[in-house]
């Protein structure tokens, strides 16, 4: 009943056209048209009164209205002022152009490396590139190092691979997608992360909670989208180069090219390698993988400003190879033996896209986009005498198209979707094969009267064959109850398969015995996974000892209708079963931004999680899940100089709470662990040396505390016993750990 009843109010919001007693507008650049990007902060007036505004940071603005108000003047330092005659309440889109008398005036200004938007109706922030090079920032999964919101743990004791949480709820929760084409899911849902490096990232947008509702139906708790460096912004050439005290190396290359006054290319070169075995807690099994990657992009930007197209085109392909396990194994002579227990993950993958905008000239409010993707992903893996084989082909296509319901406060988004999935699986000697796919179609709704309020309704109809036809509602909401603060509310439903292997890899690195609850589903024999996330979040700015800040308090709950329960409370097995009960994500976080001084910056958050499932075994909380965590992020810079350059300072401080472990009780006594593990802290810091606008050093540290776990494999000296076990990692393995590069680049 909730479901109709919200989608119910989903079908009524675009008939709501409200009164006419404003007046709406953009303002553009005219020597700047190749985004159509508005020009914030103009001043708009109505001749001979004092009834004003100023645009904000999308150009619009909106200035009440009275039928005797017929001449607008629009003014803006550096611009010509021009006069308009206004007739009708039909919004316009007005160009500025340069005054020529005025000399030439410079203004530089600094962004903020995270940006929270008053404006954004979704609880929605975006990390730049400056904050992405604070940290040993080599791939998309070491990105959150310096951002409370994602949450950073290793999956097992041999891979050593990062995995991101949100809002307490792992990785294949999040709707992870690139320029906005969902990317890391289904056989790239563990290693899909580490596929990205750093430095082809330009931002990440961040969005908690129910996300919207043209990127499809599988986000839950939120969604991440990484946006590129593009070929026309991006620097002629860039290099940069890393190493570190774990014997990882990386080189990261950019070449990028004009190749006509609408065409623009760049290679992107990206190399990995780890060939040093370490083992510093000698239970006689590396404490990182040997590692060898190479990935290789090359991406084509069009852009024809005057007639309104804007294309990408992009192609990839990614050769990734681990080896991991006991010190002296060799793949040569041990591979499905038991002389040694080793593992090898081969990883190849090819993925293209393309993608096409068209924004009409005439009206920057209406445009059309359309994408569409192809990706083939190839792992060959084994773990022991465990085999694990995936082939994963992916299309997704997406049409949308983008307009107006009487006027720009009135905004929508509508189209239509495809994707297609072949899973070729093979676990052991059993074969998973399937073949998914969906055609749906979308109609997200947008209010916004740019001052106090405003609403994105979304809704979307799909018909997928193992999944059933069924409707996805989502609704987000905003309001500014006073200055400097704003509530959003948000309230979505997603559904998804849960691909239980690819996505728990690292369970058949164990003695574990796989089982599965055929209940008759279409998926493994099991149901589609449902959820709601409910969400409010409130974000105040504030001046204090004439410094900015603003704090933010946030707390979204999930609620699964139906969940694949991963459950490995008995030692000795690893069940997969759909949820008899409840399984509920309470998330709560209360994030301070302040700025002490002059460029000193100071970030901190404290979260809490409740997290609980109703196993076979009774409600439990999720095991390696603190509940408790405080986070804390201090960074300083000193003035940039032409003689001098510029330092560049950044700390990273963690407190991770007490967290349960999984049940060891039936193990013998020497493989026993706590019910509970303490609480650690980890500290991370990087200082950067900034010689010029093309050449930078910079040296930091990982986990300066030295925090080591001590027995992340259990049964160490028994591999293929009955005991052995890898998966119960709750702190880092390796130690500290010391790294640096640099980088350098040409305009």
């Amino acid at each position: 009943m909730k479901k109709y009843f919200i989608s119910s109010i989903l079908l009524f919001i675009p008939f709501l056209i409200f009164s006419q007693n404003t007046f709406t507008g953009m303002i553009m650049d005219k020597n700047n048209p190749k985004d159509n990007l508005g020009v914030e902060g103009v001043s708009v007036h109505w001749l001979n009164t004092n009834v004003g505004t100023i645009t904000n940071e999308k150009g619009w603005f909106t200035i009440k209205y009275k039928p005797e108000y017929k001449k607008l003047v629009v003014s803006y330092l550096g611009y010509k002022t021009d006069t308009l005659t206004i007739d009708n309440l039909k919004p316009i889109h007005h160009f500025l152009s340069l005054e020529s008398e005025l000399e030439e005036i410079t203004i530089n200004s600094k962004r903020n490396a995270v940006q929270k938007s008053f404006l954004s109706t979704k609880n929605m922030f975006t990390v730049n590139a400056e904050e992405l090079l604070k940290a040993a920032c080599c791939n998309l999964a070491e990105s959150f190092e310096t951002n409370p919101s994602i949450d950073l743990s290793f999956s097992d004791a041999l891979t050593g691979t990062k995995q991101i949480q949100m809002l307490g709820l792992t990785s294949p929760y999040l709707l992870i997608t690139q320029e906005n084409i969902p990317s890391v899911r289904g056989a790239s849902q563990v290693f899909g992360l580490t596929f990205t490096p750093g430095t082809w990232v330009e931002s990440i947008q961040i969005t908690k909670g129910a996300g919207s509702v043209v990127n499809g139906f599988e986000s839950i708790s939120g969604q991440i989208n990484a946006e590129l460096v593009k070929p026309l912004t991006d620097n002629k050439f860039f290099l940069n180069a890393y190493a570190s005290q774990m014997g990882r190396f990386e080189l990261n290359t950019h070449f990028n090219q004009k190749v006509s006054d609408k065409w623009n290319t760049g290679l992107y070169v990206h190399g990995n390698y780890r060939g040093q075995k370490f083992d510093r807690n000698n239970d006689n099994f590396l404490d990182m993988p040997l590692a060898n990657q190479i990935n290789v992009m090359n991406r084509w930007q069009f852009t024809d400003a005057e007639k309104g197209w804007v294309s990408f085109i992009n192609v990839r392909f990614l050769n990734d190879e681990k080896q991991t396990g006991e010190l002296n194994y060799n793949p040569d002579i041990d591979k499905g033996t038991t002389n040694n227990w080793g593992s090898e993950i081969d990883t190849k993958r090819f993925d293209t896209s393309f993608k096409l905008g068209y924004v009409f000239p005439e009206l920057p409010f209406q445009s059309i986009g359309f994408q569409m993707a192809y990706s083939n992903h190839q792992q060959d893996s084994y773990f022991g005498l465990n085999v694990y084989d995936i082939q994963h082909q992916s299309m997704y296509s997406n049409l949308i198209f983008n307009s107006i319901i009487g006027d720009t406060r009135n905004k929508f988004k509508t189209g239509l979707s495809f994707t297609y999935d072949k899973f070729d699986e093979l676990v052991n000697t059993t074969n998973f094969d399937r073949r998914e796919n969906s055609f749906g179609g979308f109609f997200e709704y947008a209010f916004d009267n740019l001052n106090d309020f405003s609403l994105t309704a979304g809704i979307r109809l799909d018909a997928h064959n193992l999944l059933g036809t069924f409707v996805t509602p989502r609704l987000h909401l905003r309001y500014v109850p006073w200055d400097k603060g704003v509530l959003r509310a948000s309230v979505g439903r997603g559904k998804r398969s849960a691909n239980i292997f690819a996505e728990n890899q690292q369970l058949f690195a164990s003695s574990r015995q796989i089982n599965i609850d055929d209940v008759g589903g279409n998926i493994y024999g099991l149901n589609p996974e449902i959820a709601w996330n409910y969400g409010v979040s409130y974000l105040q700015k504030f001046n204090l000892f004439d410094q900015k800040g603003d704090v933010t308090l946030d707390f979204y709950q999930t609620k699964f209708d139906n969940q694949v329960v991963v459950d490995w409370e008995n030692p000795q097995e690893i069940a997969f079963y759909n949820l008899d009960g409840n399984s509920v994500a309470n998330s709560f976080q209360i994030e301070v931004n302040y700025t002490l001084a002059e460029r000193l910056n100071l970030r901190t958050a404290y979260k809490y999680f409740d997290i609980s499932t109703d196993y076979k075994s009774g409600n439990l909380q999720k095991p390696i899940q603190p509940r408790n965590r405080f986070f804390a992020n201090l960074s300083y810079e000193t003035e940039l100089s032409a003689t001098n350059g510029q330092w560049k300072f950044d700390a990273t401080f963690n407190n991770i709470g007490k967290q349960r472990l999984p049940n060891t009780s039936t193990k013998p006594a020497q493989y026993q662990l706590p019910d509970m593990v303490d609480a650690y802290q980890l500290l991370n810091a990087q200082i950067t040396k900034v010689f010029s606008k093309r050449f930078e050093v910079y040296i930091g540290a990982e986990n300066l505390t030295n925090v080591q776990q001590n027995n992340p494999v259990l049964a160490s000296d028994d591999p293929f016993g009955a005991h052995f076990d890898t998966t119960i990692v709750y702190a880092p393995i390796f130690g500290r750990s010391v790294y640096t590069g640099l980088r350098f680049n040409i305009n």
